[in-house]
């Protein structure tokens, strides 16, 4: 099959929802420990919330969201919350669903 006999809507890979979240919590571990130089001595105790969120690869509003939901712990430090790594992996490695409220 050539590439212009290939539809734009046909996917290159396949994989499922499980695998696809392997590799992501793989991904994910690799970049967070490749941040910390795998050595607690260069670690940065903690994180702000936009720091956080770009170092997980979300968007800050959604890490908000979460921890407004109660799925990830953050402390409040001044007018700040503030995110360890302990924290961010613990909220990656959760398989707890999410539920939205429906419109009524």
């Amino acid at each position: 099959m050539t590439d212009r006999a290939r539809s734009p809507s046909t996917p290159l890979v396949t994989l499922d929802v499980g695998t696809l979240r392997a590799v992501i919590r793989g991904e994910v571990e690799r970049a967070l420990e490749a941040q910390t130089n795998g050595h607690a001595s260069n670690a940065r105790l903690a994180y702000t919330e936009a720091e956080a969120a770009a170092l997980i690869g979300v968007r800050p509003h959604v890490l908000r969201d979460a921890r407004r939901r109660g799925e990830v712990h953050a402390k409040l430090v001044g007018k700040r919350y503030i995110y360890t790594l302990a924290t961010l992996k613990h909220f990656l490695e959760s398989d707890k669903p999410r539920t939205r409220k429906r419109a009524r």
